[in-house]
């Protein structure tokens, strides 16, 4: 009986909490005995100079300052459905009320045919297009987003809105735009409908994109792709991303997720590190490792995922050698639905040594949930579907909150600042 009502309860809390987005306070309660709060800190942070540099500027912003943070988050399916990454975007861009950064790269997995965040929306007619993920067998040329959407009919209008179904304190414009593709063919024509609007635009093509400059700030667009002369053997249009732009001061959070993702995958993303130097982060969280762990004990080779995480982290350092790089354990699982995975204990081990060696933090999440056959009872609980490798949205709500927690704590501890008072400011964001 007191299972039923505690079930009841939290359905009742998951269909409300789009209102309520600061919500670990309501859920304790509920499910407290399955959140290890003791263990949710940023473990390092404070011995790291990379983090204590980064805080002193997160401490720079909150007091009003107009300074540029960009925060990248990159992992898998965890990553790509953008809900617990988007609550935290959300949080930090909001951190002061005179600074509100671009929304910048979006990636049109609609068109790629696989699930879009519901926070912005790019469309067009679908059929047209193929999707090719990193993570699966199909080659294409991949780049940051490590997903490419291929176009290769005659035409069609791509619809592009900053905000969609996204309960922000601010909504986001821009007033520059840059189309990510393979700028080393030319097959396409690339209009805009409202024909007043581009005022100048340039292409580079080291870094495969076209940037455009607009008249004025706006939240939506739709630009026309057409194909220049049907002769053309093999036209190929190969969407790689999009960044929505503006000069705006704040706290820019790009997030990186592509369903199956692992780190052998995204090593294949050839102009990965090249169009990351555009934009030389602050903060790097690292989520990858669910993919990689997911297979019998026998089959996972713990020195090759711990030569990849270090080749990753390298490649960061080689993009800016001041970067802070948070590196998160992955949550508990279970492999075919069936069997407990162990290979995320194993993980564990390796993350916290590669954390020391480079000086970085560690969110351990698999700690906080409980550990060895914690995602059990996160499932008994509704706040992960039956494969317990996932969340539930309430799931995900509660990370996000979980980690802006930690985060805050690492910050306050590190700037000697009030930990309440900061934690108070993105509680109230939304009354």
């Amino acid at each position: 009986m007191m299972k039923s009502k505690l079930l009841i309860i939290a359905l009742f809390w998951a269909l409300n909490f789009s209102a309520q987005r600061y919500i670990l306070d309501s859920i304790l309660p509920i499910h407290g005995r399955v959140i290890h709060q003791e263990e949710n800190q940023l473990q390092f942070a404070l011995e790291s100079p990379y983090f204590n540099s980064f805080f002193k500027r997160m401490d720079s912003i909150f007091e009003g300052k107009k300074d540029k943070l960009h925060i990248f988050h990159i992992g898998g399916s965890h990553i790509q459905a953008d809900i617990y990454s988007n609550k935290l975007r959300t949080y930090l861009q909001n951190t002061n009320d005179v600074s509100m950064a671009q929304r910048g790269f979006i990636f049109p997995f609609h068109l790629a045919k696989t699930n879009n965040p519901s926070n912005y929306k790019i469309s067009g007619t679908r059929d047209k297009w193929k999707g090719y993920r990193c993570s699966v067998t199909d080659s294409v040329a991949w780049g940051l987003s490590g997903i490419s959407a291929a176009f290769r009919e005659k035409s069609d209008t791509i619809y592009i809105k900053a905000n969609h179904k996204n309960h922000t304190k601010n909504s986001y414009k821009f007033d520059k735009f840059r189309l990510f593709y393979n700028t080393w063919k030319n097959d396409y024509d690339i209009r805009f409908l409202d024909s007043t609007l581009v005022i100048s635009d340039t292409v580079n093509a080291d870094v495969f994109y076209k940037e455009y400059q607009f008249s004025s700030e706006v939240d939506s667009i739709a630009i026309a792709i057409q194909l220049k002369d049907s002769t053309i053997v093999n036209p190929e249009f190969l969407f790689m991303g999009a960044e929505l732009m503006n000069s705006n001061p704040g706290i820019e959070y790009t997030s990186i997720g592509v369903n199956g993702a692992s780190f052998a995958f995204y090593n294949r993303s050839a102009y990965f590190e090249k169009q990351l130097q555009l934009y030389k982060p602050d903060l790097f969280i690292i989520s990858i490792g669910t993919n990689d762990a997911y297979m019998p004990k026998s089959q996972f080779d713990g020195e090759k995922f711990k030569s990849y995480y270090e080749s990753f982290i390298q490649m960061i350092q080689r993009v800016n050698p001041n970067c802070a790089i948070l590196l998160t354990v992955p949550n508990d699982s279970y492999y075919r639905r069936k069997i407990p995975n162990p290979n995320t204990a194993t993980q564990q081990k390796i993350i916290y040594e590669i954390a020391q060696k480079y000086q970085m933090a560690v969110w351990d999440f698999y700690k906080i949930m409980g550990g060895f056959g914690s995602s059990n009872k996160w499932y008994q609980r509704k706040l992960m579907p039956r494969d317990r490798v996932h969340f539930t949205y309430l799931g995900y709500q509660i990370k996000a909150d979980l980690l802006l927690n930690a985060f805050i704590d690492a910050w306050s501890k590190a700037t000697n600042r009030d930990k309440e008072k900061l934690l108070n400011h993105y509680k109230n964001l939304y009354e």
